[in-house]
């Protein structure tokens, strides 16, 4: 658990558990219409289910793998942000990769993305990772930005079957997964 307090925003970065799942599906959703509301179809952001997410979470969360984190940021009014990742999906041995970040938008600029990409990262570097990844949309700029001033170095844009037809990605790699843990 990682706990940070500053003037007027205190947090905690706990392991979520099934219990957490309708706070991050709300997070989520809310986040996701927050962040792509210019960059994917209007009409698949309204579609989007919490109770679906909420679903997904719980399942994911009763039924983990060996090698998966799940962290949520917490302060007295519940969930505001979480990180996932495990092992990468392209099988790369000693490859982490985080899934997803996101954070509700009231509370972005104030270091809880930070906490939560590096906590994760020593929860996985202790599971064997030795490098880290990460892909964001290519037009979602702070995001890019936030992963640049961490150290991660961007890969060529690439096309991705995506929500609405194929979208434009980017990879961010941390080839020594050290440099991100501090």
């Amino acid at each position: 658990m990682s706990q940070h307090r500053g003037a007027a925003f205190s947090y905690l970065i706990v392991p979520a558990g099934p219990a957490d799942a309708e706070a991050l599906a709300r997070v989520h959703v809310t986040s996701w219409r927050e962040t792509y509301r210019d960059l994917l179809p209007e009409a698949f952001l309204a579609r989007m289910s919490e109770p679906g997410h909420a679903r997904r979470f719980r399942h994911e969360l009763t039924r983990p793998g060996p090698h998966d984190v799940l962290l949520a940021a917490i302060n007295p009014y519940g969930v505001f942000g979480y990180v996932a990742g495990g092992p990468s999906r392209a099988g790369v041995e000693g490859e982490a990769e985080i899934a997803t970040l996101y954070i509700l938008r009231s509370a972005q600029g104030r270091g809880v993305g930070r906490r939560l990409l590096t906590d994760a990262a020593r929860t996985l570097a202790a599971h064997g990772a030795r490098s880290l990844m990460i892909s964001v949309l290519a037009e979602n700029a702070p995001a890019r930005g936030f992963y640049e001033r961490l150290g991660g170095v961007a890969g060529e844009p690439r096309h991705e079957a995506g929500f609405g037809g194929k979208v434009w990605e980017v990879t961010y790699r941390w080839p020594e997964i050290g440099r991100l843990t501090g």
